[in-house]
């Protein structure tokens, strides 16, 4: 079973691409990979604490299920603006 990651800004940076083919075992869920992907990448472990997750272009928690052939994207926080 595999993941279709995708990456943005900081976690592209460090990973070194935008997208990823990632195995996953039968009941998973994002926080265990998150946690896969931060023993990987450990300077993801930053990052991660402040970004949101997509689910099937669908936004989700940590404990959302995944399954075979989803897709799974890592949205930074987005600052700046006029002040």
């Amino acid at each position: 079973m595999k993941v279709k990651l995708r990456f943005f800004a900081a976690w592209r940076e460090i990973v070194g691409q935008s997208e990823l083919s990632w195995p996953i075992h039968p009941d998973q869920n994002v926080e265990t990979l998150l946690a896969g992907l931060i023993a990987e990448y450990p300077k993801l472990s930053g990052a991660a604490k402040s970004s949101l997750v997509m689910v099937n272009r669908k936004y989700a928690d940590k404990q959302a299920a995944l399954q075979d052939g989803d897709e799974v994207a890592f949205i930074p926080p987005v600052g700046g603006g006029a002040s």
